[in-house]
């Protein structure tokens, strides 16, 4: 069997189904911008495609999500014609359409079967939108421009025969009746890697030095911003270092932004909020925060090893993959009680469960697990027993994406 893997950032979701298909004999080909040149990765071909250079136009400001996605979705369709051209004809295109690249390839291969990866559907009513009133723009337009983003949505759903979503929360912002062709399926956490290591020690050099026997709070973001609650945690470090004089936080994200506005030009929310609580901490307490960027897996996993407590907030929104590896390696977690951490964590049995708006239960909370040796082991044990049952990459996950995958071969093609 012949499959496309579209995805501007490849792997990706994909990075363990890819290589699987390959290892099993299909041929497997990603079509990418992540490459320059062609390649071949874990037994898949990559074809590199590019964007035009194109002159500014002017673009009503609601529509400019959309624009940028035709843009991609023309360059990757005249990629397509030029692979079909040289005689590559794929039975399944597997696509991930959130940048609008797979919009246009029912009309280059009208026969092949389409599964799309479902991240998110956009909705305008609570808690989607108006979650953080402190980041709200004053307008009455904000729901209409968040049905806009949807239409790159609208354009797939015709195209598509099923789809495939990593959890439930996320499948069910999908209307219906494309629900319906929706396969929760996670994507897996290897818990034979992510796992507890009682001897593990992390070592950054010039930055940390920590071992179990070191009282540890972390905090992960891919990027440091608002979505994630970097805001609400840095609200909470005065009183946490106060408290805690032997506790070090570790804190890993980059200084970009992943989801939401962006601040003010020139500054980071990293800084923002540094700035903001930085005249409550003293020098002597600052010095136990330790800002670590963005680290190689190895050091990622040896953090979560190393934890105490590990603290995880986020908006109502797609779920972090760090969440789940944190309760693989027997983290005890103080997390947001927003609905995507529900779908995986229950207050008191696989972690805790704070309002993400409430700094002082936050303290509280971490406070009582670092006191508290005998409920975090109990904790730790019932979450990674979690991961282990319903969420492991090997035994559980990717079995279930291989049966999605043979299923929508057998599916009659909907030609869009």
């Amino acid at each position: 069997m012949k499959i496309l893997f579209i995805h501007q950032n490849f792997p990706g979701q994909y990075k363990h189904l890819a290589p699987l298909l390959a290892a099993r004999g299909h041929d497997c080909v990603a079509l990418t911008l992540r490459v320059k040149e062609p390649g071949n990765w874990k037994g898949v071909r990559l074809v590199p495609y590019a964007l035009p250079n194109r002159t500014g136009q002017n673009v009503h400001p609601w529509i400019v999500d959309l624009d940028t996605k035709v843009t991609r979705g023309e360059a990757c369709y005249r990629a397509a014609c030029k692979m079909r051209d040289d005689g590559f004809t794929p039975d399944l295109i597997l696509a991930h359409p959130g940048w609008g690249e797979s919009m246009f390839l029912r009309d280059v291969w009208p026969e092949a079967r389409m599964g799309l990866y479902c991240e998110l559907y956009h909705l305008s009513d609570y808690p989607h939108l108006h979650f953080d009133p402190e980041f709200e723009m004053p307008s009455d337009t904000a729901p209409l421009r968040i049905r806009l983003k949807n239409l790159n949505n609208h354009i797939h759903f015709p195209l598509a025969d099923a789809g495939i979503s990593p959890t439930r929360f996320q499948a069910d912002t999908f209307p219906q009746p494309f629900r319906d062709k929706i396969t929760v399926s996670h994507d897996g956490i290897d818990t034979r890697t992510a796992r507890p290591d009682p001897e593990v020690r992390l070592s950054i050099e010039g930055q940390v030095d920590v071992t179990r026997e070191d009282e540890v709070i972390t905090f992960i973001n891919r990027n440091l911003e608002p979505y994630r609650g970097y805001h609400r945690f840095m609200r909470a470090l005065p009183e946490l270092l106060k408290r805690r004089p032997e506790a070090k936080v570790l804190i890993v994200g980059g200084d970009d932004v992943s989801y939401g506005a962006r601040p003010a030009k020139g500054t980071t929310w990293k800084q923002i909020f540094i700035d903001e609580v930085r005249g409550q901490i003293s020098d002597a307490d600052w010095a136990r925060v330790h800002y670590l960027g963005r680290i190689p897996y190895d050091q990622f996993l040896r953090l979560l090893q190393v934890s105490r407590v590990h603290v995880y907030l986020t908006y109502p929104f797609v779920l972090s993959w760090s969440l789940m590896e944190a309760m693989a390696c027997e983290a005890a977690i103080v997390a947001s009680d927003t609905a995507p951490v529900r779908e995986v964590l229950s207050d008191g049995e696989t972690g805790r469960l704070v309002d993400f708006f409430d700094t002082g239960a936050l303290v509280e909370t971490v406070c009582e697990l670092l006191d508290d040796p005998e409920q975090r082991a109990r904790l730790g044990r019932a979450a990674r027993a979690l991961m282990v049952e319903q969420y492991e990459l090997n035994d559980i996950c990717l079995p279930r994406q291989l049966e999605w995958v043979e299923a929508l071969m057998r599916m009659p093609t909907n030609q869009g």
